[in-house]
Parts: C-alpha cells; structure tokens; sequence
C-alpha cells in the first residue's frame, strides 16, 4: 500500500523559519515526481514544490528563493525548509507523490504564520 504522511507543521512568527516533512510508506525510487501543494483558507490549493526522481527541482514565484524542497532516500523522506516566513504562507501543506500509474496525497500538516 503506497502512502505519504506529513508532520512537522505548527505555529511560526513571521521572517521565521519551518521544516515539514513527508514520509513515504515505500522506496522513493517508486515514484516519478514527489512535491508540496498548500492550501490556504477559502482558497484553491496551488503548488508550491516539486522534485522529480532525477532530482530537477521546481517552485513556485511565491517561494523561490525562501522555499527548499530535498530528500532523504535512505529513510524515504521528503522535505521542504520554509524560511523567510510571511503570513500568507499560512495554509495546510500537502504532500504529494506520482508514480507510472498512481497518486498519491497526504492528509495535510497545518503551517500558520502569525505573532
């Protein structure tokens, strides 16, 4: 059974700095792209990060340069170092893992940006 689990949200003041993490149930060679979406409250979820097996990296305009996204292959985990933290990066943060022929989506780990 192919699953992805986040953790590591939580409460952070603004221009501070956050680490989630999202734990696969099995080998990451077994996927072809693993990336972070979010979504805000009463908004669309959006992109935020992607990095595919080769290990090409993308972001999103709003996180460039504040967002890092890696992984650790031997534990099968994949990270995303948030910095430089503004209120509107307040959202639920998901992660998301594609294979040949699946899909898979976390249950979300709340980031809220405030003082």
């Amino acid at each position: 059974q192919v699953q992805v689990q986040e953790s590591g949200g939580g409460l952070v003041q603004p221009g501070g700095s956050l680490r989630v993490s999202c734990a696969a149930s099995v080998t990451m060679l077994s996927f072809t792209m693993m990336g972070w979406y979010r979504q805000a409250p009463e908004k669309e979820r959006e992109f935020v990060a992607s990095i595919t097996r080769d290990g090409t990296v993308n972001y999103a305009d709003s996180v460039k340069g504040r967002f890092a996204i890696s992984r650790d292959g031997a534990k099968n985990i994949l990270y995303l170092q948030m910095n430089s933290l503004k209120p509107e990066d307040t959202a639920v943060y998901y992660c998301n893992a594609k294979g040949i022929a699946f899909e898979r989506w976390g249950q979300g780990t709340l980031v809220t940006v405030s003082l």
